[in-house]
């Protein structure tokens, strides 16, 4: 294994609550009905408009999904003037990963002006060999992210791992067929995660970090 793909949102960064807050308070906005905690936590990974579709299935009305999405687009600005931060770990263990020879990538469920502010924000913007978005390409948990990501880098499937904290990233990780591991700390319950068969659980990115380097010297070691 010599590529890793990540997830932004509940992965490497701890933007869950703020993702949350700005659906609530979106739907106040334009007078629809404020979903659990819960059920905005579900949703998390997907692309905004099938994220808006899953909460509110009967809405009928493109006008006020359009509406929807342009209020929770405002708050999440909002909210995130105080950016959100990395999780514990994540930096040093990117350098670490990034030193020993990973090709690193991110496939979200963000647009591309949203993933590029964070990545300027954090100091990350040269971190990641290939970056996708859901604005860009299909949403998850359709492939075509991974395999863009793939054919950029010249490395199969075989080769890849796709590391999320949602059943939308395991299940694209499996369609793309790589393997698939899942990160508890974020949107989805350890009970959630495990119904998409991860190949991995971990519940720090300490943790995965741990998992990942022997990944990388076994494969190394096989093609000697």
């Amino acid at each position: 294994m010599n590529t890793l793909i990540f997830d932004w949102d509940g992965t490497l960064a701890n933007s869950i609550d703020n993702i949350v807050i700005a659906m609530q308070r979106a739907a106040v906005d334009v007078e629809l009905p404020v979903r659990s905690v819960r059920e905005v936590r579900d949703i998390i990974g997907l692309a905004l408009p099938d994220a808006v579709a899953v909460l509110y299935p009967g809405l009928g009305d493109p006008i006020l999904a359009e509406r929807l999405i342009q209020a929770y687009a405002d708050n999440y600005l909002a909210l995130e003037q105080n950016p959100s931060p990395l999780f514990g770990g994540v930096r040093s263990a990117l350098d670490a990963l990034r030193g020993c020879g990973f090709n690193l990538a991110v496939a979200t469920g963000k647009g591309r002006r949203g993933l590029d502010r964070m990545l300027g924000t954090h100091g990350l913007e040269d971190y990641f060999d290939v970056t996708r978005c859901a604005d860009e390409t299909a949403g998850k948990p359709h492939p075509r992210m991974i395999e863009e990501i793939l054919a950029e880098l010249d490395v199969t499937p075989s080769d890849a791992c796709m590391v999320g904290d949602s059943e939308f990233d395991i299940l694209m990780g499996h369609n793309a067929g790589v393997c698939s591991v899942a990160v508890t700390y974020g949107a989805m319950t350890h009970e959630q995660l495990l119904r998409s068969r991860p190949v991995h659980c971990v519940d720090s990115f300490d943790e995965f970090h741990g998992w990942a380097l022997p990944q990388f010297r076994s494969s190394q070691l096989a093609g000697v």
